[in-house]
């Protein structure tokens, strides 16, 4: 019968897949494999009737959707905590001890790439979903069907839902970027695979994953990770397998230090280790932050210098029309990335250290920071290196630089210089500020240079001009919709949002806060004087000038008045408490480790009750509150004569509202 040999034919394949993939032990030839997909490739066309969903054909993608799903997490996806050095690790052991006397830990490598939960009824794959803030992610079943090292049916007809990383091998990436793409690292190509609406691409991309994570143990009568992990490994997960049980910490250290040299070897890119304690029931103990379990922890590798050579300094313009010199390199490969331009921050740091055009340097990139030079290999010169020299115009209107007095900066001083209004433009929709999300920033720049976008207020006249922007080459109805979505969504954001996108010269994302907290209106912020801004406690007469000089300008006046008429809130809307508190008009600073909270949310506590938080100790703070470790904050906080908490003092403090 036709049914019999089509599930006969799934089975050969599937063990064919679990021995490749999940045993690394191969059974059949790779010609026998393909006589068997194409003969099940054939029936499923002459009898689609027939076709399963749970089908190995699937892999080779065929669905394409029109947009992704939005999936809520039973249980949250929640991100790690993270440690940097020998120290913290050693830190983050004795805190675990204050609950679990003699806890053990599984090391695991962190792998770089993109989380997914995939979600199994009755063993097989129904939905895989990426982790997206936590609480809702985005439906990518179409494309998880595609990786063959994802089960599409486990060895057990149960319910369970199992997480993991999705990545791309290092050959993969290569072969890739080979074939004309331009992914900066195999992090990227991964995302960028998985969120594609054409499953075909991502079948194309030769993915991988592996599983780390069993959000419901306890329904398996599992009571350790490693267990859980074994448990996976059975079901036909492919699980790491360099993870490893670790007795103590000096175990734990010497795995931290073997992959810290030893990463490179890998077929795939990892940026650090993860420590989980490993007894679930010390787990529960333990519990949670609002962000983190407080069992677990990432070790990220320290910052990686390589050498590379500038070939070119060039000059670019950011939004508050600040020149910045930045080095063009020879592209180097450094934390995973492709760097080839790296910044020089400002005309003092150049010649501080020297740098010339045709120098060999040492460059470092930790994390998310943009890649800066640390030092040049003067040794290596050959004489034909050229000085650096400031320019004196701005590099794109060609309009003269002034220095402002002591910065070492210099500034474009024309207000209508294309290239300032384009970085003013991106950051107005940046995370931290108006968060319209969808503008990356080139669709800004070719918006503006098309004429649609040249002030703030623009964003709001979009949708009169959407049948002219679907037009647009790689726009369509949705996408355009989307974008005029975002942008309607953030009229609603709350004042200190808009106070920092509109890029107020020394108006950070903190001092936005602290404006909008004070003057609750954008019409009370407008009509203050210098003295009642200034007054404000930590706020000081250069900020107290820049925003009375930005509001009193007429440009900006009408250009508040436009926003107004688009409806965009002028209000405070954070709930801050009315009544007077331990924290109310006191300026407080955070150091040391803190048990209880993360410093986000200690943050937030103190602010919701009237406090402001600075990074820095002055004669203006009024309280340090030192958690373990606090180093040269508490003792200035000591020769300040500062008043100074501790944690439980901090705690006792809040109870009190």
């Amino acid at each position: 019968m036709i049914e019999q040999r089509i599930d006969e034919l799934i089975k050969l394949i599937d063990k064919a897949n679990h021995e490749y993939y999940i045993l690394d032990k191969p059974t059949i030839t790779d010609q026998e494999y393909d006589r068997y997909m194409q003969e099940l490739t054939e029936l499923e066309e002459k009898h689609p009737e027939l076709k399963r969903e749970d089908s190995p054909t699937t892999r080779v993608g065929s669905e394409v959707i029109s947009e992704f799903k939005k999936v809520t997490h039973e249980i949250p996806m929640l991100s790690l905590g993270n440690v940097f050095n020998e120290d913290e690790i050693m830190s983050f052991d004795e805190r675990i001890k204050k609950t679990v006397s003699n806890p053990k830990y599984v090391a695991e490598l962190k792998i770089d790439g993109l989380s997914v939960s995939l979600l199994y009824k009755k063993g097989k794959l129904v939905r895989a979903a990426t982790r997206g803030d936590g609480v809702t992610g985005e439906d990518i079943t179409h494309n998880a069907r595609t990786i063959k090292s994802i089960p599409l049916t486990i060895n057990k007809q149960i319910d369970i839902e199992v997480r993991g990383e999705i990545y791309m091998s290092k050959a993969s990436f290569e072969k890739l970027n080979a074939n004309g793409e331009n992914f900066a690292n195999p992090r990227n190509a991964a995302a960028g695979s998985v969120r594609q609406l054409d499953s075909k691409v991502a079948a194309s991309r030769n993915l991988d994953c592996f599983i780390y994570h069993l959000p419901n143990p306890e329904e398996y009568n599992i009571y350790t990770h490693e267990d859980a992990l074994k448990f996976m490994k059975e079901l036909g997960f492919v699980t790491n397998p360099n993870n490893k049980k670790i007795d103590n910490i000096k175990e734990l250290v010497s795995y931290i230090n073997y992959w810290t040299e030893n990463r490179s070897t890998l077929p795939y890119e990892i940026d650090g280790i993860v420590i989980k304690v490993n007894d679930l029931n010390d787990q529960k103990r333990l519990g949670f932050t609002a962000r983190s379990p407080k069992w677990a922890t990432a070790y990220k590798f320290p910052a990686e210098e390589v050498l590379t050579k500038i070939t070119n300094i060039v000059f670019t313009v950011g939004r508050t029309g600040q020149v910045t010199p930045s080095a063009d390199l020879e592209p180097v490969r450094v934390m995973g990335s492709v760097i080839s331009r790296a910044t020089l921050h400002n005309e003092d740091y150049v010649k501080s250290k020297d740098i010339r055009v045709g120098d060999i340097v040492a460059i470092k990139k930790a994390g998310d920071v943009i890649p800066e030079v640390v030092k040049v290999i003067k040794e290596r010169r050959t004489g034909d290196e050229k000085p650096f020299e400031m320019v004196k115009d701005c590099p794109m209107c060609h309009e003269p630089l002034a220095r402002k007095e002591e910065e070492a900066a210099y500034y474009c001083t024309n207000n209508h210089c294309p290239a300032k209004k384009i970085e003013k433009l991106i950051h107005y929709t940046s995370r931290h500020a108006m968060n319209i999300e969808g503008f990356g920033d080139r669709i800004i720049e070719d918006f503006y240079n098309l004429g649609y976008l040249k002030d703030y207020d623009d964003f709001y006249k979009l949708d009169t001009h959407k049948e002219d922007l679907m037009r647009l080459e790689g726009f369509g109805s949705k996408s355009i919709s989307n974008l005029l979505k975002q942008i309607e969504n953030s009229k609603s954001n709350s004042l200190e949002r808009l106070l920092f996108g509109i890029s107020i010269r020394h108006v950070g994302e903190k001092t936005a806060d602290i404006l909008a907290r004070n003057f609750q209106n954008i019409d009370n912020l407008m009509n203050a004087s210098f003295e009642e801004i200034n007054d404000i406690k930590d706020i000081g007469p250069i900020i107290a000038k820049s925003v009375t000089e930005y509001f009193n300008d007429e440009e900006n006046k009408e250009l508040i008045k436009k926003l107004k008429e688009h409806k965009v809130n002028m209000k405070y809307l954070k709930e801050t408490t009315t009544n007077q508190t331990e924290f109310t008009d006191k300026t407080f600073v955070l150091t040391g480790t803190l048990e209880r909270f993360t410093r986000d949310e200690a943050k937030e506590k103190i602010e919701l009750l009237g406090g402001i938080t600075t990074s820095s100790v002055s004669k203006k703070t009024d309280v340090v509150i030192a958690g373990k470790e606090a180093g040269s904050k508490r003792k200035k906080a000591g020769e300040l004569g500062i008043t100074i908490w501790d944690e439980e003092t901090f705690i006792n403090n809040l109870s009190k509202y």
